[in-house]
């Protein structure tokens, strides 16, 4: 296979290393700016390669060595390599690339970026799971770096909840056990303060002898065991009976419970920073009304509601606005009102996208939220807060609110929310 040396002159937004050989881009998982290396030609495209690493001939000062055994392996995080410092710098790089680019725009001040704990974090996820007829076992975890189609070999994960990031192999030995090895699809998890709930989505009914070695498996160490035998709503409590999940906010008088399935922050840590963080931007008074738009569970809502005289939550999804309810009542707060609403949808009739807002907060998924800027926000409001999973369409949309709304971009800045990933979080103010 032929080999070419090359040098690595920069880093692309989804983390791997770019080269240029007889003018064509080659993206090299691994490697980093200034390394020279040798480089193994794995799949070719019209407008691109992609290469991997057969020798480093020289190394970037930023490299760093992988905890992970299975770094090689996994696709679950891509950055490993890189030392802490490097990941956030190229992370603001990747957000200020696409302010420049995307919505010409550029903040009068860069916030410093909220890191934390880069071990354990992650309290939210899911494993794939696949029954290997040649191997003659079940493996559970993620994708293969080198070929999605197939999952992981891996025994454990270092990002992962220290309570279940030991313990993924054993989790494969449970299923490999079980009558309906070749029917569990995949396995979710999800921490709360209290303890780990797994949900396991099975493609056929589970025999007693499977359901007894499910609840063996979570008194063992201390799981909780849902079961998923069709869609999200189908997902209930095998063991223990009454199970609830729950997180608090410290600093908010606020504790939220949540189904297993939910929509919730990944990152427990960061999640209570990046709060803090919106508290200080919106600077709430006590007289403030607030709009808070894909609101979830009331992640932000509830916080909010401590601190200003109305909040009104927004969002999509029935089941979220319910438990979004169910919390405030839970947490005796009384001036958190919920709608449900198809935010990808023109809102403008409803009654509280008519009504005037101080602030309002945005919270959209990847798409982010440009059709909701086609009728918000209202010229009453003065500060508009965005925090956002895709540095790309915040970027669009702070051009739409500079641009057609008449807002300044104050400040922005990144949340290491995903570290040793090169997944982008970020937070702006916009003020009038």
């Amino acid at each position: 296979m032929t080999e070419f040396e090359t040098t690595i002159v920069n880093v692309g937004h989804d983390g791997r290393g770019v080269a240029r050989i007889d003018g064509k881009a080659v993206f090299v998982a691994g490697a980093l700016a200034g390394e020279t290396v040798r480089l193994r030609m794995r799949k070719r495209h019209r407008n691109y390669d992609e290469a991997e690493v057969a020798e480093f001939i020289t190394r970037s000062p930023e490299r760093t060595e992988p905890r992970c055994v299975h770094v090689a392996a996994c696709s679950g995080c891509s950055l490993q390599h890189m030392q802490p410092a490097a990941q956030i710098a190229m992370k603001q790089q990747v957000l200020a690339d696409n302010f420049q680019r995307i919505g010409k725009v550029e903040p009068r001040q860069w916030l410093p970026p909220l890191t934390g704990e880069a071990w354990g974090y992650r309290r939210k996820g899911r494993f794939s799971v696949r029954h290997v007829a040649k191997k003659e076992r079940v493996l559970v975890g993620f994708r293969e770096e080198s070929n999605p189609r197939f999952v992981a070999d891996i025994q454990r994960c270092e990002v992962i909840h220290p309570s279940l990031g030991p313990k993924v192999g054993l989790l494969a030995e449970l299923v490999s056990g079980m009558d309906a090895a070749h029917h569990i699809a995949q396995i979710e998890f999800a921490a709360g303060d209290a303890d780990v709930a797994l949900v396991f989505r099975h493609l056929s009914p589970l025999s007693e002898r499977d359901r007894d070695a499910l609840v063996a498996f979570g008194k063992e160490h201390g799981f909780a065991i849902y079961l998923q035998p069709s869609g999200i709503t189908s997902v209930h409590v095998l063991w223990p009976e009454g199970h609830q999940l729950s997180f608090g906010i410290p600093g908010q008088d606020v504790d939220m419970a949540f189904a297993p399935l939910d929509f919730v922050q990944v990152n427990a840590g960061m999640n209570r920073r990046m709060i803090e963080r919106t508290l200080e931007l919106m600077a709430p008074e006590p007289h403030h009304r607030v709009l808070d738009l894909f609101c979830g569970l009331g992640n932000f809502t509830l916080p909010i509601a401590r601190h200003v005289g109305e909040v009104t939550g927004v969002e999509g999804e029935h089941g979220l606005v319910e438990r979004a309810a169910a919390n405030a009542a839970r947490n005796g707060i009384g001036n958190a009102h919920f709608s449900v609403a198809n935010l990808f949808e023109d809102q403008r009739a409803t009654a509280w996208a008519r009504a005037d807002y101080d602030t309002i907060l945005l919270d959209p998924p990847r798409a982010g939220a440009d059709k909701v800027l086609e009728y918000l926000p209202r010229t009453s409001t003065r500060r508009v807060v965005y925090v956002s999973c895709h540095p790309g369409s915040l970027a669009r949309d702070a051009g739409i609110l500079v641009n057609q709304h008449g807002f300044r971009l104050s400040s922005a800045g990144v949340m290491d929310m995903f570290p040793h990933t090169a997944h982008v979080e970020s937070i702006a103010l916009f003020e009038r």
